[in-house]
């Protein structure tokens, strides 16, 4: 009998035993340096000459793999099988499909610590990050495992006399899966184990920036027995492979997480009908936040300090869920904007291979070049507290910035940074502080930190995200705890992670018989 779902527990890294399997499994993976990896097709592994170099954002020189590209020719060559291996995919039991996933969990526990050093490496995780990216990948193939099986049960239908009726979900077909460097292991598994286990069939692109892991994934499904051609890796450039997949008359359906641009590229490109084309195609879309803490004057300070550093400074602020905006109340906005200078001046920034760093490096050059663009464009609309430059040499670090008396209408305080960048806000009252929090085009996380109960409530209505937190910080959605996604222009509110995910990879059909 399968037992209820419960979330992966992780490392604790303060035991000898696991810093040491950590360490070696750096040194592996370090001696796997410059290997290449083929694209997988119809489970053909496919080799070109094109290749995407994934560099480590730590050591700029340092090239973790190169990973074959595919052209246009080879994304229909995905697509085609993909359709053909739909015909009978569709039409294996739930069970046999949710086994796959469960096998494919089984197998990422005993290469744990392999999968986070490779994140270590290639996208500049440090130890815990990467350890949560590797347990919120097998949660998602535990929790979709099990809400797959729930769907394939009988659904409940009022009962008509001398009717027979029942409802079935059945699969759509063809999903494009297209994932981000980001979470470029929990989220591409989720996104695209999600849709297989419903019946479909996925061509996956994944991120430019994270393709090593990726292939590391493959081989996991792989050997998890899930057949070929249900899940197609087509790495590429998105202005080639990734519009012409989302342009298909095939396509059913697309799964994507990355930027606000791209999404609304990819919401507008799949809205028009190709010729041969029998359907409105489905978008599920995470684009981002600029999301907000509040922190009242009848909160646990020390509490929100905390929660504000962690939550801005995680993973160099790379989280579509991390505050890049701490709006305090004036009664006690010096202390909190005093304790979280201290905090952030205390962050340790360096090669994360070293598990002494909190910070690592942002992605990439183009990310740095953003990112320190941002940090000039605050140093005028506000008072920089700390940070405010590059930190260290080789890679791509940026100090954790804090800027203090920024305005809610400031450009630090409205655009999406996706870096270690905080604008602090002073906010006269709570009303206030909740205005400014909704002035926002984006809707994805916040938080609010007080005792007051009334006020929280308030919040509890009134600020309008997907995932509100109190007392606690704003990034670190559990599978299955907290169902991940956001209103406006954080996306399409798919919820990954809740009961309501499965749905969108799915139709429902009603079959009724007179007796």
């Amino acid at each position: 009998m399968l037992a209820d779902f419960q979330n992966e527990a992780l490392v604790d890294f303060t035991r000898h035993e696991n810093r040491r399997a950590m360490e070696t499994a750096i040194v592996g993976i370090e001696r796997t340096l410059n290997r290449e990896y083929p694209l997988i097709i119809n489970g053909e592994k496919i080799f070109t000459a094109a290749k995407i170099s994934s560099l480590n954002p730590s050591r700029a020189d340092e090239v973790i793999g190169h990973v074959s590209g595919a052209d246009r020719a080879l994304a229909e060559k995905a697509m085609a099988g993909a359709v053909e291996t739909f015909e009978h995919w569709k039409k294996v039991s739930p069970h046999v499909r949710a086994g796959c996933l469960f096998k494919g969990a089984a197998l990422m526990r005993r290469r744990k610590f392999e999968l986070a050093a490779s994140m270590v490496l290639e996208v500049g995780k440090n130890w815990v990050e990467a350890d949560a990216d590797v347990a919120e990948a097998i949660d998602f193939l535990e929790f979709y495992g099990r809400e797959a099986l729930r769907l394939a049960e009988r659904q409940p239908l009022t009962r008509l006399p001398g009717e027979d009726n029942e409802l079935y979900y059945i699969p759509l077909g063809v999903g494009v899966v297209i994932a981000p460097w980001n979470f470029p292991l929990a989220i591409l598994a989720g996104m695209a184990a999600g849709a297989a286990v419903m019946g479909n069939t996925v061509v996956l692109k994944p991120a430019s920036s994270a393709p090593v892991i990726a292939c590391k994934f493959m081989e996991i499904m792989e050997e998890a027995g899930l057949p070929p051609g249900v899940i197609n890796l087509v790495p590429g450039r998105g202005g080639e492979v990734g519009d012409y997949l989302v342009r298909h008359p095939h396509t059913r359906f697309i799964n994507f997480t990355g930027s606000r641009e791209v999404g609304l590229h990819i919401a507008e490109e799949a809205a028009k009908i190709q010729p041969g084309q029998k359907w409105i195609k489905r978008v599920s879309a995470e684009m981002g936040g600029k999301d907000a803490i509040i922190v009242d004057r009848e909160a646990g300070l020390e509490a929100a300090i905390e929660g504000i550093v962690a939550s801005a400074f995680g993973y160099q602020g790379q989280k579509c869920s991390a505050c890049s905006r701490a709006i305090i109340d004036q009664t006690v906005y010096d202390q909190v904007a005093a304790g979280v200078v201290e905090r952030a001046k205390a962050l340790s920034v360096g090669p994360v291979k070293d598990p002494a760093h909190f910070m690592g490096p942002v992605i990439d050059q183009a990310a740095l070049d953003k990112i320190l663009g941002y940090i000039e464009i605050g140093k005028e609309e506000g008072e920089l507290l700390c940070g405010g430059g590059r930190a260290g040499e080789g890679g791509y670090f940026v100090q954790p910035t804090v800027f203090g008396g920024v305005g809610p209408k400031a450009r630090i305080a409205r655009e999406e940074i996706f870096g270690p960048v905080l604008a602090l806000i002073e906010a006269a009252d709570f009303d206030e502080a909740l205005r400014i929090a909704n002035d926002s085009e984006y809707g994805l996380t916040g938080a609010v930190y007080s005792r007051n109960r009334a006020k929280l409530e308030r919040a509890r209505e009134e600020f309008h995200v997907g995932n509100l937190y109190f007392n606690r910080k704003c990034t670190a959605a559990m599978v299955g705890a907290h169902p991940f996604g956001g209103y406006n222009m954080s996306g399409t509110c798919s919820k990954a992670g809740g009961r309501d995910y499965l749905l969108l990879f799915c139709q429902a059909k009603t079959v009724s018989e007179k007796l």
